[in-house]
């Protein structure tokens, strides 16, 4: 169960941030789902020790951890961006 609501939450997240970077037009909900997930992971790597807590991906779904898996997806898309078209945007 804890699965699917790691997918669902993922997935909003991972949109969020493409409405954010103006990529929505570019993402069906499969790569919502893929950036919000990876984004969580790199905002636990880059983020987490900042603010002194955790992400989506480790069980945590307090509203700090939501802003650093938010913010770790809007950098993976940045970087995306980055190396995609040569800006951020």
């Amino acid at each position: 169960m804890l699965f699917i609501i790691w997918i669902i939450v993922g997935g909003i997240l991972g949109w969020l941030a493409s409405m954010v970077m103006k990529t929505d037009a570019q993402q069906g909900i499969i790569l919502n789902v893929i950036v919000g997930i990876i984004g969580a992971a790199l905002g636990g790597w880059l983020l987490a020790p900042l603010f002194g807590t955790g992400t989506i991906n480790y069980d945590d779904f307090s509203v700090s951890s939501l802003l650093v898996s938010f913010l770790g997806a809007v950098i993976l898309l940045a970087i995306v961006n980055l190396l995609r078209r040569g800006k951020v945007r």
